[in-house]
């Protein structure tokens, strides 16, 4: 018999919770996710206070949560790296070095975006 809290909204808000404590702990331990965030926080406001066309105002919001994003996924891939062992192994270089690679991808695309749009 399945539990009844696996499906419908026992599932969304246990969810919800997970999402939360991730947010949470990668605000906490990771200096560039709060960066991000605190940079991120005035072209928030900018991008309201501009007068843009609305699917420019959506194309900046949506690399501003982009590169939020990627930063989530790198800080995860660390993470289970981390996890498997302190010993330098190739693959755990190679994993790290690409999920700092799409954090830097995330970002240049996001200033692509904002020149292009201004």
């Amino acid at each position: 018999m399945r539990n009844p809290s696996s499906t419908g909204a026992g599932r969304l808000l246990r969810a919800t919770g997970h999402s939360w404590r991730g947010l949470v702990d990668t605000w906490r331990s990771e200096a560039a996710f709060r960066q991000e965030l605190l940079l991120g926080a005035p072209l928030l406001v900018l991008v309201f206070a501009l007068d843009l066309a609305p699917l420019s105002r959506a194309l900046l919001l949506a690399t501003l949560g982009f590169v939020l994003v990627v930063e989530l996924l790198n800080t995860a891939i660390e993470a289970v790296v981390d996890r498997v062992g302190a010993d330098w192994h190739a693959l755990s270089g190679k994993a790290k070095d690409a999920g700092s690679a799409a954090v830097t991808v995330s970002l240049l695309v996001h200033v692509a975006v904002w020149i292009c749009v201004l």
